[in-house]
């Protein structure tokens, strides 16, 4: 398959469609192609069709279409074979619109797909919801209301149902057009190899297509991995977290991508991010995290009142969401001069008969009491904690993403005192005058000085210094037991103890002691005292297990200080573990400008946070090949650290995304220009 280098036209398509019934008009077909790891991904765009195929070689052999339509797809898992095969695509898939039994169109895609295996033998179809479609994946199992028969028909098989509640549904169709069906199993043709004609298609309804000008502006950087992305995220309704596993709204996601991405955003993208997350507040004020859109909706609706209902049901159990809004509206509406120009009018918009500015306010009202209890007295216990039942609750969203911490630092220690400060910067504004109660005034007067209690009480409370000889020890034993050299870490520190904050506190207030990123939310949000970016930015150039720096990235996590039960939580192949993320890559990029762009560092620090800049910059450099995806693992290997993709070893708990929303936002960052410190050592 000849992979595409950018987001293009693709006029031909369009003609050969007319053949086939579709009316696409001189509609643009948008198409760009990556092979990541085991999955050839090739992501579609045109007019009501947005279509990612995924196909899975190696010995597990897998064909998945996902639409950002109604979160939805159609995927085939095949037996296991005996032998790796490798899946191409013969050209470039055809959007197709074709109309069901009863008239109601179905969108989708067509294409013609390759696989080097003497034999397929199909193992189970599931035609649904995203969601239902990545339980499967995980768990091996699916609700049998959704699953449906193959019918065989001479050298076809295909597969098609309603959706629950009897509206337009999905359907799948195969055509061996190189070998042939024998008793349920396509072998493979003289060749050795099988050769489908694959329609999958799906009756959900279309999102509205955002791109060119109307999403970036000229400030943008020129790389096209990321604005294909970007591109085949971007909705007028919402922004999709990720393809294809998270094809719709995610809260912390899209505000995080809004911020950063922010100075190339058009005006209007960067309204549709926080209209989008304003119009799911909860009652309270809360930021939904996920929503169940589509059949998942129906299937919530069936478990909780009986109905077939898909009104959207929304998921309020991370924590972390609720205290981005806040310095996300403020980026924007007071700090941004577009958005101040603009910030009247954008309040002042409904959404169900609200006005934005009151969605705001509620947002607000939830923080200030949130973190009234922490300001009366500062102790751990009244710190921000997971909810009850939770093992996660900010991004690190796996089960073992805090090492079983239940107060997160980048919550308590950034994100609340940041909310607090820009409700305190909200209200002397002025704009949310016309929305405020008339017994908010004395709360939200009172914002300022509870954030200055957080921001002095909180970030203590997760200090984690390590003595010199101890650190010395654990970095070498830990550095044993994964395999690679201890000596660039030890030289990295020297004598001198390691310092950094911890990456939660467990449910008795006690440090868990495992460096991490997430002090790149207080270089974006904050302004950390010259004593805390010292320790913040030391972490990032020491080299790994002394902290986070490698050939193939900066890394989440580093649990070379915790025991040996949390380091084996934290591997490379755990999803929240020694592995790098992109955007937590550029998250610390944006922040470390921001940083040097104060005036009242010490010259010190300066030149250290610009050897932290230097050393960040060099490993997002060599690793922009897998720039635009969810993350990625490493080998170490010839005296280096080499990018893996996260999810080609069957020892990985998931697979990446290769469409990451917050993973495009490197076009509003750049390396910064002219003479550069080298990145070396303390």
């Amino acid at each position: 398959m000849k992979l595409k280098a950018g987001l293009r036209p693709s006029l031909g398509l369009v003609a050969a469609l007319l053949l086939t019934g579709a009316a696409f008009g001189a509609t643009q077909v948008e198409q760009y192609a990556m092979r990541e790891g085991l999955n050839l991904n090739s992501f579609t765009r045109a007019g009501p069709v947005a279509a990612h195929v995924v196909l899975r070689s190696g010995r597990q052999p897998r064909l998945l279409v996902a639409f950002p339509a109604g979160n939805s797809g159609t995927a085939l898992w095949f037996e296991p074979l005996a032998k790796d095969a490798e899946w191409r695509i013969e050209g470039s898939p055809r959007p197709i619109t074709l109309r069901d039994a009863k008239g109601r169109p179905l969108h989708g895609v067509r294409f013609v797909a390759t696989i080097d295996a003497e034999r397929l033998v199909p193992h189970q179809a599931v035609l649904s919801s995203i969601r239902v479609i990545r339980d499967y994946q995980a768990l091996g199992k699916a609700p049998a209301a959704v699953l449906t028969a193959p019918r065989t028909t001479g050298d076809g098989i295909r597969w098609s149902r309603d959706r629950l509640d009897g509206a337009a549904g999905y359907d799948l169709a195969m055509n061996v057009i190189g070998g042939r069906i024998a008793g349920g199993t396509i072998l493979a043709g003289q060749d050795g190899k099988i050769r489908l004609a694959v329609t999958a298609v799906t009756g959900e309804t279309p999102l509205s297509p955002r791109g060119g000008s109307d999403l970036l502006n000229a400030k943008a950087q020129v790389d096209s991995g990321a604005r294909n992305a970007l591109t085949f995220l971007s909705y007028a309704e919402k922004y999709l977290a990720g393809s294809w596993r998270f094809d719709t709204y995610f809260g912390r996601d899209t505000l995080m991508s809004v911020r950063l991405l922010m100075p190339a955003l058009q005006p209007a993208a960067v309204e549709t991010g926080l209209a989008s997350v304003l119009a799911r507040l909860s009652p309270r004020g809360e930021v939904a995290h996920e929503e169940d859109i589509g059949e998942f909706a129906i299937l919530d609706h069936q478990r909780t009142d009986g109905t077939l209902s898909d009104e959207p049901v929304y998921n309020y159990n991370m924590v972390d969401s609720d205290y981005m809004l806040a310095p996300v509206t403020q980026a924007w509406l007071l700090d941004d001069p577009r958005g101040r120009a603009r910030a009247q009018a954008f309040l002042a918009q409904r959404i169900d008969s609200e006005t934005m500015g009151a969605r705001i306010v509620r947002n607000l009202r939830f923080v200030l009491q949130q973190a009234a209890p922490f300001a009366r007295d500062p102790i751990a216990a009244h710190l921000v904690a997971l909810k009850p039942g939770m093992d996660a609750g900010e991004w690190r969203d796996s089960n073992d993403g805090l090492a079983g911490g239940r107060l997160p630092y980048d919550v308590n220690a950034v994100l609340v005192p940041a909310a607090l400060e820009a409700a305190a910067a909200l209200e002397a504004s002025g704009l949310l005058r016309p929305y405020l109660a008339a017994d908010d005034t004395a709360v939200f007067a009172q914002a300022r000085a509870i954030a200055d209690t957080w921001r002095a009480k909180a970030p203590p409370l997760f200090d984690v210094t390590v003595q010199a000889a101890s650190a010395r020890r654990a970095i070498s034993d830990y550095a044993r037991t994964l395999g690679v050299p201890d000596a660039p870490a030890l030289a990295s520190i020297g004598a001198q103890p390691v310092r950094f904050p911890a990456i939660a506190l467990d449910a008795q207030g006690r440090p868990i002691p495992v460096q991490n990123s997430d002090p790149g939310f207080a270089l974006l949000f904050e302004k950390p005292s010259a004593a805390a970016l010292g320790v913040m930015t030391t972490s990032l150039i020491d080299a790994f297990p002394a902290g986070l720096r490698t050939d193939a990235g900066m890394l989440v996590a580093n649990p070379a200080f915790a025991d040996a039960g949390i380091q084996r939580k934290f591997s490379p192949n755990a999803y929240h573990g020694t592995v790098i993320w992109s955007w937590q890559q550029a998250l610390v990029a944006a922040g470390l400008a921001r940083q040097l762009e104060r005036k009242d560092l010490p010259a010190d620090v300066r030149h250290q946070v610009a050897r932290a800049q230097s050393c960040l910059w060099d490993g997002i450099e060599k690793t922009r090949s897998v720039q635009s995806s969810e993350l990625w693992s490493w080998r170490y290997a010839d005296d280096g650290y080499q990018v893996v993709p996260f999810g080609a070893a069957g020892a990985d708990v998931d697979e990446s995304n290769a469409a990451q929303l917050w993973s495009t936002v490197y076009l509003a960052l750049h390396r910064p220009a002219g003479p550069t410190i080298a990145c070396t050592g303390r």
